[in-house]
């Protein structure tokens, strides 16, 4: 069903209503026949997409409410998240960035809601990776991550007023174990190794030397580092029952004559 404007070639075109034969609603602008400029999309499903489209697609700046209460507001661009964008999640949590084609990816920050901790760094296709801080209530960690987890030399910052620097180093036990199942050496955590504890290093302009380090840490700092594996994964298992939720959403869309 339509009800609305159409041009000389009987196309819809201007203002107009729709309603598709799966449910799914449409109530926008047209462009030759054509979901073109600003519209509302309500899907059967409670789902409800509303902003930019060209040639019925998602593009330009809109706003997509999903069923589980996820939202997404940004950028889009051929029906995919592309650009710069806030997702709030069902479970609370936001990631604030880059998006490439659906993915989270280049420069974003990610607040775990439960914790107050936040990612704050580097992002590919969708997994924390590239330099990155990860910021807790009070300490953080600086440094690199790969596929979701930290990688080599790089520091934890305590609040208290001291630095503990070392390395993300894999055990060979883990890797054994990694060959004899034959799985990416990435599902396995790497494990924190403190070198030395130094007072907190400020940069300057003329070039001090930092603080000579003094003796590791207690055993209690040692294990603060743990904590960075469940975010990540947190992270990633909601982003990718999300996904899943929008795939069958797009694939609705394409019911419209």
């Amino acid at each position: 069903e339509y009800d609305g404007e159409r041009n000389s070639e009987g196309e819809r075109h201007g203002r107009g209503k729709a309603r598709l034969p799966n449910g799914d609603t449409y109530d926008g602008e047209y462009d030759r026949g054509f979901r073109s400029g600003q519209g509302t999309y309500r899907f059967r499903n409670g789902a409800c997409y509303i902003g930019k489209y060209l040639q019925n697609k998602k593009h330009g700046q809109g706003t997509f409410f999903y069923p589980d209460g996820s939202k997404y507001e940004g950028d889009w661009v051929n029906d995919q998240r592309h650009g710069y964008g806030v997702y709030t999640y069902a479970n609370g949590d936001t990631y604030t960035g880059e998006w490439f084609n659906h993915n989270r990816h280049g420069q974003g920050t990610y607040v775990y809601k439960d914790t107050g901790a936040m990612y704050i760094g580097g992002w590919v296709n969708g997994n924390q990776e590239g330099e990155a801080e990860l910021v807790y209530i009070n300490h953080r960690f600086r440094g690199k991550f790969l596929n979701g987890n930290p990688v080599g030399r790089g520091k934890y910052i305590f609040d208290i007023g001291c630095e503990q620097h070392g390395e993300y180093i894999q055990s060979d036990q883990d890797k054994a174990e990694v060959e004899e199942e034959e799985e990416p050496s990435f599902l396995v955590a790497p494990k924190w190794k403190a070198s030395a504890i130094t007072d907190i290093t400020l940069w300057t302009p003329h070039g001090e030397n930092p603080p000579s380090p003094r003796e590791v840490s207690p055993p209690s700092l040692q294990e603060v580092p743990s904590e960075v594996f469940s975010l990540s994964r947190d992270s990633a298992e909601e982003d990718e029952g999300s996904r899943e939720e929008e795939e069958n959403q797009d694939q609705e869309d394409q019911g419209e004559d």
